[in-house]
């Protein structure tokens, strides 16, 4: 039996959970916080990477230098209406989003959201499971395999789940250590 497209899909779960993670500010400059803010450039809602080089020259602070200098405007404008509560300073070339120090009031809040995007993703992983021991029941009543494959199967499903899950978990705790040490 080919358990690699059970694999891929919950791969996909914590790619997808990672990418969310790496959006959550953390106290330290991370770029990936600007992946979901798109620009007006000519008429297309555009990625600010493209349209601009982002550097992190210190460890608080993200450096945004557009390409074309009429659209500083416009790329402050949307990181404004953006919720990643950080204020753009716009001196004319460049602009700099500074980022606070975090208290550990805030750090206690990004540890509750990364633990509920973590049990989104194991409910997700949950859910393959689930879909995939369902399609072996069902080729088991059809007397496509036998009773014996079907506990072999989901056997081997559990097992690529519990792996999974472990996976998100040690994801997690890397994260969750990475806000309360900033």
């Amino acid at each position: 039996m080919d358990y690699s497209e059970i694999k891929e899909k919950m791969s996909k779960t914590i790619s997808v959970y990672s990418e969310n993670l790496a959006e959550i500010r953390a106290g330290r400059a991370n770029p990936a916080i600007l992946n979901k803010i798109k620009v007006d450039y000519y008429g297309v809602p555009t990625p600010i990477s493209q349209v601009a080089g982002i550097s992190v020259p210190e460890a608080r602070l993200i450096v945004i230098q557009p390409w074309d200098a009429n659209i500083l405007k416009e790329i402050e404008k949307e990181i404004l209406k953006s919720d990643i509560g950080i204020n753009p300073n716009n001196d004319g070339k460049v602009i700099r989003l500074s980022f606070p120090e975090l208290n550990e009031e805030r750090r206690k809040e990004i540890v509750k959201d990364i633990k509920k995007i973590a049990e989104d993703a194991k409910v997700a992983v949950r859910a393959i499971r689930r879909d995939a021991i369902d399609s072996f029941r069902k080729q088991q009543k059809d007397s496509e395999i036998t009773e014996d494959e079907l506990k072999v199967a989901e056997d081997e499903v559990q097992k690529i789940t519990d792996s999974k899950i472990e996976e998100i978990d040690n994801i997690l705790a890397n994260k969750e250590k990475e806000v309360m040490s900033v």
